[in-house]
């Protein structure tokens, strides 16, 4: 982990905060996409059965070729199942980001893992554990709610 590294994934940690109260009982995620150390496109989760955060801040990306070079920090890992939304750990590996950098593995039985290794069955380069206590001590009260 590096200085970028944390200034990242605290600005998608400060961006996941703009979730409360509305994604709940989902918990708050956020999502910063970075191109050249410059971040391109933030996301954060939305109301139960709209978009997780990835996918608003994939949005935000009209050309989506450009994300072969660029890196996705997350406050936690993207989600691998379909439930009311996609599965953004399979969005993500379609479009095949340089690196997703993942805050910490989500505890949701559904996930825990599975998300982390749709990304490397693809080919995705991933790093887990960037701030994790500080977003654990932030995401803990809203874990295993939905």
């Amino acid at each position: 982990m590096n200085n970028l590294d944390s200034f990242f994934m605290e600005t998608a940690l400060e961006h996941s905060k703009k979730s409360l109260p509305d994604c709940e009982p989902n918990p708050p995620v956020g999502c910063v996409i970075v191109l050249d150390n410059k971040i391109i496109a933030k996301g954060f989760t939305q109301k139960p059965g709209q978009a997780h955060a990835e996918v608003n801040a994939l949005e935000e990306i009209k050309d989506k070729t450009i994300l072969e070079q660029a890196t996705i920090y997350v406050t936690l890992e993207p989600c691998s199942f379909q439930g009311r939304t996609p599965s953004c750990a399979k969005t993500l590996s379609k479009l095949r980001p340089k690196e997703v950098v993942v805050g910490m593995i989500d505890p949701d039985s559904r996930n825990n893992g599975k998300g982390i290794k749709i990304l490397n069955d693809a080919g995705i380069p991933t790093r887990v554990g960037i701030l994790e206590n500080k977003i654990r001590n932030f995401i803990s009260p809203f874990l295993n709610k939905s």
